[in-house]
């Protein structure tokens, strides 16, 4: 797989999965150790946000450095008690503007796409350098979970987490070489029925895989119907919720 992708030009998909998404700095450091570098990164939510830092020439550690920061909940949430969302962007915002400033979807090192979903009529929106966006704005598209964070607005139309229609976004890979990596793949859910003392505690926990097994089998059914050469790495999750990013 090495030799293959260091011989072709290959697009980085990274998927989205909330603090899950910090297990993809393994991958990056690892390709970073072998002097691999893609030709696009494409990316969903949390996959999103590490795939934009990449792609502004961001190292591993850098960004690693930033997630820790990142880690104190009361730095990036702030509870809304109107709208549509229990999270108040604001926060989040501010750590954005810090880390691309003004930066344009064009204005990468390395091509950059985000996937995102148009809150209004379910339909897939991919952003790039075609679009006369700042990164910090796409970025709060595809991370927009529903219900939990705002949506948000771009040239009129509202957006939400691009895990509503491709988590995991091969299809929208421009090159037909592909290294995809998966937080919500097969090994980020028990095989196993939830078995806890509290029965509030078992239908959370049955709540999150019943999201994670949906999203994965979407991810599946792309994959299959697919017919680019696809390296597929699903990183361990399952012993870490969505939310845990300390």
């Amino acid at each position: 797989m090495i030799k293959n992708l260091k011989q072709n030009n290959f697009t980085l998909v990274l998927s989205g999965g909330g603090a899950l998404g910090i297990a993809h700095l393994g991958i990056l450091s690892d390709m970073e150790k072998h002097s691999i570098i893609p030709k696009e990164v494409l990316g969903t939510s949390m996959g999103g946000i590490i795939g934009a830092c990449m792609a502004i020439g961001m190292k591993e550690e850098e960004i690693h450095a930033e997630i820790k920061a990142f880690a104190s909940v009361s730095k990036w949430i702030q509870f809304s008690f109107s709208g549509n969302a229990l999270v108040n962007n604001s926060k989040i915002e501010d750590i954005f503007k810090r880390l691309f400033g003004d930066r344009k979807m064009k204005d990468t090192i390395i091509p950059l796409r985000l996937i995102a979903t148009n809150l209004l009529n379910g339909h897939k929106r991919v952003f790039s350098a075609n679009d006369n966006v700042y990164i910090r704005d796409a970025i709060l598209a595809t991370m927009a979970i529903p219900g939990i964070f705002d949506e948000h607005t771009i040239g009129g139309d509202t957006y939400g987490d691009g895990f509503l229609c491709e988590n995991l976004g091969v299809n929208e890979a421009t090159f037909n070489d592909i290294l995809a990596v998966d937080v919500l793949g097969e090994h980020s859910f028990e095989k196993e029925m939830p078995d806890n003392f509290f029965k509030t505690a078992n239908v959370l926990e049955m709540f999150e895989k019943s999201i994670r097994l949906l999203i994965y089998n979407q991810t599946q059914t792309h994959i299959r119907n697919s017919t680019k050469n696809i390296y597929l790495l699903e990183p361990e999750t399952k012993h870490y919720k969505t939310y845990q990013f300390h």
